[in-house]
């Protein structure tokens, strides 16, 4: 995966994706920014490539900011939009601290959002997943894993983002009234370092800890390596989101309760080709309240195979 630092004119963009200037000026560009690098967005990006082979009057790019701060993703929209580009769908990192700015590149290009909406910036729709939603079924796998309760703690990257702390709420929704207590919730800015840190001073300082839950991608591969380090897989119960192929090998070898994964890629096909139509004035795929959901799965033990299958011929595309 490249990161392409978006310059000022729309033919350094042309240079940088292979195309020449001429070309480049016949077509719109349509971005999509995350929120971070991680190996979750792959497969967003292959949804992304698919649908550049059906948009071919567009020019569809991934951006990735080399961190996840509002400051720097903000950098890459304005270096958008002043190159001319016609749509932007974003994973906004800190969606209250960033409607305003979010506002001004929406009066300048159509805006989108996915992942981790900011509902009261003037976006046009998110197409994503219910974060709560996702974050019940992973309330219910706790349960399920420990039917007689027990205190769990819970990591994830940005803590304010809107996708975390909709995850967290549906959890404690779905474990509220038992005996299963999510009793701490650790951030890490989507520092890989740190997010494993954060495993091992959990463990150090909790030895009654009866399962931990990575709320982010890559918390849970994060959490799988501390515990094979120290010697306690299948001691620890661990629920997971995502598909990172450490979580899924972890979910095929019993060492991961489950994960609940979202649909990534239809969030970079459907959403770019939504936005294309919006763009030429079809607006019907947008329903009135402006959200999209696209659902989520659960992947246990009896699924895995089956699922990993499916991801293969995904990336492919």
């Amino acid at each position: 995966m490249k990161r392409i630092v978006a310059a000022g004119v729309s033919a350094v963009f042309a240079v940088a994706f292979g195309l020449g200037s001429a070309q480049a000026a016949d077509k719109k560009v349509l971005a999509f920014v995350v929120n971070g690098a991680s190996d979750f967005w792959k497969i967003a990006e292959a949804g992304v490539k698919k649908a550049q082979g059906e948009l071919p009057k567009y020019d569809l790019q991934f951006k990735y900011p080399e961190q996840a701060a509002a400051a720097v993703q903000q950098r890459i929209l304005d270096d958008l939009v002043a190159a001319g580009a016609a749509g932007i769908m974003v994973s906004a990192v800190d969606p209250k601290n960033e409607t305003e700015e979010l506002n001004k590149i929406a009066s300048q290009s159509v805006l989108f959002t996915t992942d981790s909406d900011a509902p009261q910036s003037k976006r046009v729709a998110y197409i994503g997943s219910s974060n709560t939603d996702l974050g019940k079924e992973a309330g219910k796998l706790m349960l399920k894993a420990l039917p007689n309760g027990g205190k769990c703690v819970g990591f994830v990257g940005l803590p304010g983002a809107d996708n975390a702390r909709e995850r967290i709420e549906g959890v404690k929704e779905a474990i509220k009234g038992s005996k299963v207590e999510l009793t701490d919730v650790r951030g890490d800015e989507i520092d890989q370092t740190r997010a494993k840190r954060n495993v091992e001073d959990v463990l150090a300082a909790n030895p009654d800890v009866s399962c931990l839950v990575g709320f982010y991608s890559y918390n849970t591969p994060r959490i799988y390596e501390v515990l094979k380090e120290a010697g306690k897989l299948n001691k620890i119960k661990v629920i997971g989101f995502d598909e990172d192929p450490i979580t899924l090998g972890g979910v095929k070898e019993g060492a991961i309760v489950g994960t609940v994964v979202q649909q990534p890629f239809e969030w970079g096909y459907q959403g770019m080709k939504l936005m294309a139509k919006y763009i030429e004035g079809d607006k019907s795929g947008v329903p009135a309240n402006g959200i999209i959901i696209v659902p989520g799965k659960v992947i246990e033990k009896a699924n895995v195979d089956e699922f990993m299958n499916q991801m293969k011929q995904m990336l492919k595309k």
